[in-house]
């Protein structure tokens, strides 16, 4: 879902360069993994890097593939009219969610790496009553806005736009959880060609304006 707004634009950028119609579904990143894992005729996928990989052992995406769009950093949100918590650094950012009345993440790999860092810091066990995991379609920023969540954190594209809330910021160095996002070739595909066409142009530097307006950066591509 954190690649779902840039998708849809340089889908129609796409169609306009190459005359190709290009048209991506978006779901949550386990729902999109299971569905071509058991090959439903998709030509095309694009999840975290991570997920594109176990996709490729399993056969279901061919190896090779892989090409490396995007780095989509997390960012931190609360209410709208809140004061936002001093994140400056790892030792702040620690101290505000320790304070946080309830702690909004999502279902996806920023929320894995979320809790990860919860437990380096020892502090896993403390918040286990107090953590929110948004529904899978569920923006967290969405939750933060209902007042369901103090302080929220996902991907800084899912962040943009999201009404009722505000962004406090990035995470701080030394706790960045940035996700790459990947596209790679479905073993159930008939059109390789046209598939890889497609993956070069969304490495190209034509979509880097479009990257970055969406909240990510260009990825290095993949050797």
């Amino acid at each position: 879902m954190a690649t779902r707004r840039l998708l849809a634009e340089l889908a129609h950028a796409y169609r306009q360069h190459a005359g190709v119609e290009v048209a991506f579904e978006a779901v949550g990143g386990v729902d999109a993994a299971q569905r071509v894992a058991a090959g439903e005729p998709f030509d095309v996928v694009v999840l975290a890097a991570d997920a594109i990989d176990k996709l490729i052992a399993g056969g279901s995406v061919l190896a090779g593939s892989r090409a490396d769009l995007v780095r989509s950093p997390v960012a931190i949100a609360v209410r709208a009219g809140a004061t936002p918590p001093d994140i400056g650094s790892e030792d702040a950012l620690r101290r505000a969610v320790l304070e946080a009345g309830r702690v909004g993440y999502s279902t996806g790999p920023s929320g894995t790496a979320l809790l990860a860092l919860f437990e380096r810091w020892g502090i896993a066990d403390e918040l286990r009553s107090r953590l929110v995991k948004a529904p899978a379609g569920v923006p967290v920023g969405q939750l933060v806005a209902e007042g369901a969540a103090t302080l929220g954190f996902q991907q800084l594209s899912e962040m943009l736009g999201q009404p009722g809330i505000e962004i406090a910021g990035a995470m701080p160095a030394g706790c960045e959880i940035v996700t790459t996002f990947s596209g790679a070739l479905c073993a159930a595909s008939t059109r390789a060609a046209e598939v890889r066409a497609l993956l070069a142009w969304l490495q190209s530097p034509a979509t880097t304006e479009a990257k970055r307006r969406q909240g990510m950066d260009p990825a290095q591509e993949s050797t």
